[in-house]
Parts: C-alpha cells; sequence; structure tokens
C-alpha cells in the first residue's frame, strides 16, 4: 500500500514569555560558522501502548496539546530556536535575529501502521520530519520545526530539525531533555543553556564553512542520488564482531566505524575494476566528530549551547598494490590513534589561543574540505550519540 500522510494542523509555537531585549542578538561562535548548514533530523517513536499507558485511552489530540504547551515553556530558555537567521548561512557575521516568532509545529496522520515504516523503506521516514533536513538553509530561515504524526494502529512519531548551525548532538539531546522534563511539569529542574559560546570562540565572518559541502548528492557537491541504509547490531552481533580484533581491544564505536570503513574500502577497489591502470579508487581517511566540551583544559560546561564539537582526521590511507587487503586490526589502530590525537590537540585550544591554535584549526579544515571537495582522497564520516543522552528523553508516556 503506497504511504500517504495528511497534514491535519500547522502551528506556530511561541514562547510563554517574551525574550527579554538584551536577548534578542545572538551571536554564533566560530565553530558554529565552521558547522555544515544543514538541519539534524531527530525522529523519536511511540507505541499505541505507550500512548493508552499515559493517557488510560488514545488521546492524540491531548498529546499533541501537552508538547506545544511545554515545548512555548521550555523555548523561554531555549530562546534562539524560535528566531530567525538575519542573513542566509552562506553569508559572513551569521546572526540569530530572537524575535520569538515561534516553531513551526505540524500535526499529520499517516496512512500507515508505526511497524510499517520501522520495517519499510528508510525513505519513507523523511516524510515524518518537518522538512527534508539536508539542504542548505539559503531558502529556511527556521532554527527549528516540529511535526507530529499519528499511524493508523495508534502509534506516534515525533520528528524534529534543529539547524547545525547552532546546535550540535549534545544541544540537542539536552534540548529534548530539557523539552520532556518539561512536559513532565518539571521545568524547575532544567539546568538552562550557556549561551556564551561566542565569547570563548569568537566569530570572524568566514564564508567556507562547510557550506558547499552538499549532502544533498550521494557525495560532496555531486548530484548524485543521496541513498540511506540502516545497519542494526545487536548485542550479540558486537561481541562477534570485537573478538575479530584480537588482542585489541576496541570499542564498539572502534569495532562498527572500522568495519564500515574497511567494507567501503574494499566497494571502491572492487568498482574501479581489476585493471591496475583504470583503478579510480582514492586514498582515504576517517573523521570522527568529538565533542570537545570534556576535552579542554579547563574543560567547558556541559551546557554550553551550540557546536562544541571538532573532527578527528586518521592519517591518510595511501592506495598502493595492497590497499583494500588490510586487516581489522591494523585499521581499528589508525582511528583509535586518530582520535586520540585529536582529543591531545584540541585540548589546549582555550589555552593557547593567542598563539594562533585557532588559526591554525580554521586553515587544516579549510585545507582538508579542499581537498574533499575536489576528490583528493576519500573522506568516510562518522559520529556517535551513544553517550548523548537521547535516550533517556521520557515525556511522560515512556522513552521512545
Amino acid at each position: 500500500m503506497e504511504s500517504k500522510l495528511e497534514s491535519v494542523s500547522k502551528a506556530m509555537v511561541k514562547p510563554l514569555s517574551p525574550t527579554p531585549n538584551h536577548l534578542r542578538h545572538f551571536k554564533i561562535s566560530l565553530l558554529d560558522e565552521m558547522a555544515p548548514s544543514v538541519y539534524i533530523p531527530i525522529i523519536l517513536f511511540y507505541s499505541a501502548t505507550d500512548m493508552s499507558s499515559a493517557f488510560g485511552t488514545h488521546d492524540f489530540k491531548a498529546m499533541s496539546n501537552k508538547l506545544k504547551a511545554s515545548l512555548s515553556k521550555v523555548l523561554t530558555l531555549y530562546y534562539p530556536f524560535c528566531g530567525r537567521f538575519k542573513c542566509t548561512p552562506s553569508s559572513s557575521s551569521i546572526s540569530i535575529d530572537c524575535n520569538d516568532e515561534g516553531v513551526p509545529y505540524i500535526e499529520s496522520k499517516f496512512s500507515k501502521n508505526l511497524s510499517d515504516i520501522l520495517n519499510g523503506p528508510q525513505s519513507e521516514m523523511q516524510e515524518l520530519l518537518p522538512f527534508y533536513p539536508y539542504n542548505e538553509h539559503c531558502d529556511k530561515q527556521e532554527s527549528m520545526a516540529v511535526k507530529l504524526s499519528e499511524f493508523q494502529c495508534g502509534g506516534v512519531a515525533l520528528g524534529v530539525c534543529l539547524s547545525h548551525k547552532i546546535a550540535d548532538g549534545e544541544t540537542t539531546a539536552s534540548f529534548l531533555n530539557a523539552w520532556a522534563k518539561t512536559a513532565k511539569g518539571l521545568l524547575n529542574e532544567v539546568e538552562p543553556p550557556q549561551m556564551d559560546a561566542s565569547l570563548i570562540f569568537p566569530s570572524r565572518g568566514i564564508e567556507w564553512a562547510l557550506n558547499s559541502l552538499k549532502v544533498i548528492g550521494g557525495g560532496v557537491g555531486n548530484n548524485e542520488k543521496l541513498v540511506t541504509r540502516c545497519f542494526l547490531f545487536n548485542a550479540m552481533d558486537l561481541s562477534r564482531l570485537r573478538v575479530r580484533f584480537g588482542s585489541f581491544n576496541a570499542t564498539r564505536v572502534e569495532a562498527v566505524t572500522t568495519l564500515i570503513w574497511k567494507s567501503a574500502i574494499q566497494a571502491a577497489k572492487a568498482s574501479s575494476g581489476d585493471d591496475e591502470s583504470k583503478q579510480t579508487f582514492k586514498a582515504s581517511v576517517v573523521s570522527h566528530a568529538l565533542n570537545i566540551r570534556n576535552k579542554m583544559v579547563p574543560p567547558l560546561p556541559k551546557n554550553l549551547f551550540g557546536n562544541l564539537w571538532l573532527s578527528s582526521i586518521t592519517d591518510l590511507l595511501e592506495t598502493d598494490g595492497t590497499y583494500g587487503s588490510e586487516e581489522l586490526h591494523d585499521l581499528v589502530e589508525i582511528v583509535r590513534n586518530g582520535i586520540r590525537e585529536a582529543a591531545a590537540n584540541y585540548s589546549g585550544l582555550l589555552l593557547n589561543q593567542g598563539d594562533g591554535s585557532l588559526d591554525e584549526l580554521v586553515e587544516f579544515s579549510k585545507e582538508a574540505k579542499l581537498m574533499v571537495t575536489e576528490n583528493v582522497f576519500a573522506c568516510y564520516g562518522f559520529s556517535s550519540w551513544i553517550r548523548l543522552g537521547f535516550y533517556e528523553v521520557d515525556f511522560g508516556w515512556g522513552n521512545h
């Protein structure tokens, strides 16, 4: 049966109390400028049983009203999310006009069951988001949008898009948990975010950022079709995988990252053909997004709002006669060393700002981005949300 999503209503959720005048101009930081001009997509799924347990009966409208009311309250703390960009993200000096214009909030009904979506094509999940998250911001000024969808079976999906220009994974998880606590009447337990990242890392009006790294294609800056795949590793799968690394005690993230990297290398080599003179597969690196809040000296607050992440990049794995034959234990050492070296290098950024460390970081990021866009080498990017608190989000009808 063809999926059909019917929009029921659309509203603007505004903060319960107006943002004070002295907070209406939110400046982004240097690290925000370096973040990609896309949205972070989140979809939380809840079964009909979850709804019935919370409300005594299935009541989609009651759930939606509770979400809108609590969102209005928590937006008084996270006020940049209900503002608007003052200029397109490809321009310099980006800031948020915290004008309380509000967050678009859409209610919809899906003519399928929740299980059909979870077991069906990944592309259908895009319909559960308020808009496609991977286009550049040029045609959108909202910092955030929400879509609540009801399935035929009574299950519900909460889709949220947050601008990556002002939020990273830590900020996103903190916001969702704050919203959930507020929905349960625990706003007094919410720790307000700290909004002064731009004082720590002042913006520079840089225009290169990562805006030309278009995710709308299958690669960087091309027009190939983007393909989404979901691979599930249960506890037994992960245990078996980690055994393959022998005496190297790989973490779950290291193990899965390395397996995907090795598979990508082998796929690239296989698709290049047997004739070495015609081989087009490139050298490659692995990049991990690192939350730098707890890696800095001194550490930054966990609730610091914005993009407080930087990338680790492994040594370049060159193309030669043996390229693609590396063992997992060889690759995992490269992955771990890249993360450790990056963490050590970033730890002193605050202490060494005066010696040009940030200038070197910006220039290195520019050069790396240029080499990737020009296809000098392949870059496989990874991020892990395991420790960010997404699994703790509970609006009062259980964890998603």
